[in-house]
């Protein structure tokens, strides 16, 4: 029998792309391309963020042949990776429904318990694969984000795909400086230029990417159990207000707020 009628085992597992970068890198922007250029296929896509509540799930661009998880308030890569081992579980029950899963991680997600997250049993490895951690940057602010975040090296030292994005926002200097920064941290990542998350969905969907055995030499521990703990420095903050805003006062607030404390602000 050939290929076509014999599919290997590896080819009846959903494929599973994680999204990683740090906040405002552009991540919800690529998850929006990537998913309308799906042209029906059926993608769970799982978002998770830090704060209590959800923004990006409603910037995602969704049609019926889509289904949208998301996590609030904490993050895949500690308080709320059961729930993701959870739904993966359920997710991998209909694996004939389901043609790909895409994760996009909190911007302060370390990556590496969540790969693990697919290797916690065996009913889970053997219904997914992980096809490849993509990390995206932000050309303009990666080397402030390496130099106050332990979570953007990681990220970038754990990508299979790097898309160094907003290229458009940097001279051919500063981008090919990037380029060498990331090249620093992760020798073996593809690196890809991208202005407002736009690739060829070829190069990081079904690529094959991710490597276990690379993974290991790079971080043995990373299967263990991880203790991973953010910064307590950094905060979700939520303003609610039952009332219409008044845009004017309200910029006019925030403003000058921005002004003063603006390197304090993640997003």
């Amino acid at each position: 029998m050939n290929a076509q009628t014999n599919p290997s085992v590896k080819d009846r597992k959903i494929p599973v792309t994680v999204i990683t970068g740090y906040l405002g890198s552009g991540k919800t922007t690529l998850l929006n391309h990537i998913l309308t250029g799906q042209q029906g296929r059926k993608v769970a896509v799982i978002v998770n963020e830090f704060g209590e509540v959800g923004i990006d799930g409603q910037l995602i661009v969704q049609d019926s042949d889509e289904q949208l998880i998301e996590f609030n308030n904490g993050c895949l890569c500690c308080t709320v990776r059961g729930d993701l081992i959870e739904t993966i579980t359920k997710l991998q029950e209909r694996a004939g429904e389901i043609d790909a899963i895409i994760i996009e991680t909190t911007g302060l997600a370390d990556p590496a318990p969540v790969a693990s997250t697919f290797f916690v049993s065996e009913e889970i490895r053997a219904s997914t694969r992980l096809d490849s951690f993509v990390t995206v940057v932000d050309v303009v602010n990666l080397e402030k984000n390496l130099a106050q975040s332990v979570e953007a090296q990681e990220q970038v030292a754990f990508a299979d795909i790097v898309l160094v994005n907003k290229v458009d926002l940097a001279t051919e200097e500063a981008v090919a400086r990037v380029e060498r920064t990331v090249r620093s941290l992760n020798p073996l990542a593809t690196i890809h230029r991208t202005e407002q998350g736009v690739i060829d969905l070829a190069l990081i969907l079904n690529s094959n990417a991710f490597q276990l055995e690379a993974k290991l030499q790079v971080d043995p521990e990373f299967l263990g159990d991880h203790e991973h703990e953010h910064d307590p420095a950094i905060a979700s903050f939520v303003l609610r207000e039952s009332r219409p805003i008044d845009m004017n006062r309200f910029m006019s607030w925030i403003t000058p707020l921005l002004q003063e404390q603006g390197d304090r602000v993640l997003r």
